[in-house]
């Protein structure tokens, strides 16, 4: 009996009307919804044009004679750079989503948001659209700038063609918020907010710059987006995707190829895999520091990384970090340096070119005393490089406002070549 007035008592409680342990209201917030174009029309928009001024900086690639500087999202600048003390824009393609790029054999492969695109460049100013292999890059979206978060919902239906930029709308949502309750046993003592969840569901080769997520080793096209490594053949006219994407870990951002492995950068360390079979990258080990966006190169088994604040990673370090690599499986830590912001690198027979504080060049021949006086080579200030490729002792830099360009024959008298401006 007295069991049973127990539950009749809990019952009642239950039933009493004013007792809800929520609230349920309305909440505004904001969110980036994706703006859509017909995939037939997008796939329609490329063209090749006449030079047009770069108007804001990306990736670069360089391959005989010929620079290759992406604009975001809107295509591919060629500049014939055979004379780096004049360097002339001669043709543009017209590549909507373009975000990197690479070449091998006269052939430019680029992304094009979710496609992967090749062009025809042994005449380079006058470039050929020769192929398109859809839906590759399924995880492709154009970049936020305003740190709202994304629609997923609609960005994930292909059904409403490809997404190719945002708009930022305002939403009402209806949110349950639960009140403390007063008996407990193991319980929810707090308030919580409770909503649905989204689910996310070998051949003459040019160089890139160290913020590239397109690396090359033998037949071989590898790129990064996001947590996967793609592979595609390139040794047929049609590039052929050859294997499933592998995850490789989050958030990879850059990619570099040596010898037979890849060094990869993540928000958290340096990941690297051998491709000593090609089509199928094996984890070989991970270095990791504190949190940090970094790109990396590598030269006569030393890998050089460079991790920077001021960016979504949300760190506050800022350092330029040395790694025996002769054993991949078991990498050594060199040393640490502090920088002041630094970006993209390069390395080139001893001679390391860091973006930081405009641009610093070191002679790096020992790893440990690059920072000794008589190694620092050179620092141009009041630029704000952004990557470099040193090639046949040319430095090209990418930078806020243009491409410089320097004479390193002589690594105790650099000289400035050139710049080609960027923007207005």
């Amino acid at each position: 009996m007295k069991k049973l007035t127990f539950l009749l008592l809990m019952t009642g409680l239950f039933a009493l009307p004013g007792c809800r342990d929520y609230v349920d209201e309305y909440v505004t917030y904001t969110q980036n919804e994706p703006v859509f174009m017909p995939a037939s029309e997008f796939r329609s928009a490329v063209n090749v044009e006449q030079p047009r001024p770069i108007e804001k900086q990306g990736k670069i690639a360089f391959y005989d004679g010929y620079l290759y500087i992406s604009q975001p999202q809107k295509g591919i600048h060629v500049v014939d750079n055979r004379d780096p003390s004049n360097p002339r824009n001669v043709a543009f393609i017209e590549l909507l989503g373009n975000a990197d790029m690479h070449v091998r054999n006269n052939v430019l492969y680029a992304d094009s948001y979710i496609d992967l695109v090749w062009f025809d460049i042994r005449d380079p100013a006058k470039p050929l659209f020769k192929g398109r292999k859809e839906e590759v890059f399924p995880q492709a979206l154009p970049p936020t700038e305003n740190g709202f978060d994304v629609d997923y919902e609609k960005v994930m239906d292909r059904n409403n063609g490809i997404v190719v930029g945002w708009r930022t709308v305002e939403r009402k949502e209806l949110v349950r918020t639960y009140k403390p309750r007063w008996w407990s046993w193991g319980g929810l003592t707090e308030k919580m907010v409770y909503n649905d969840p989204v689910s996310y569901g070998g051949g003459s080769v040019g160089a890139v710059g160290s913020m590239s997520r397109f690396a090359i080793y033998q037949d071989n096209l590898y790129t990064v987006i996001n947590n996967r490594l793609g592979i595609f053949d390139l040794s047929e006219v049609t590039p052929g995707k050859v294997a499933d994407d592998v995850p490789v870990g989050f958030n990879v951002e850059t990619i570099f190829s040596y010898k037979n492995c890849l060094f990869m950068g993540t928000p958290t360390g340096m990941i690297i895999y051998s491709v000593e079979d090609p089509l199928k990258p094996k984890y070989q080990s991970m270095i990791t520091h504190v949190f940090g966006c970094d790109p990396v190169v590598v030269e006569n088994d030393i890998a050089y990384v460079t991790i920077r604040s001021g960016t979504f990673c949300g760190q506050n370090a800022n350092s330029l970090i040395i790694v025996d690599v002769s054993n991949v499986k078991q990498p050594k830590h060199i040393v640490t340096y502090n920088m002041q912001n630094p970006k993209g690198l390069g390395i080139d027979n001893g001679t390391l070119f860091v973006c930081d504080d405009g641009l610093r060049i070191f002679n790096a021949e020992d790893p440990t005393t690059i920072m000794h006086k008589d190694n620092i080579l050179a620092h141009f200030k009041e630029i704000n490089g952004l990557d470099v490729i040193p090639f046949n002792n040319v430095l090209m830099m990418i930078a806020e406002d243009g491409i410089y360009q320097y004479d390193y024959t002589d690594v105790r008298h650099i000289r400035q070549l050139s710049r080609l401006p960027i923007g207005k």
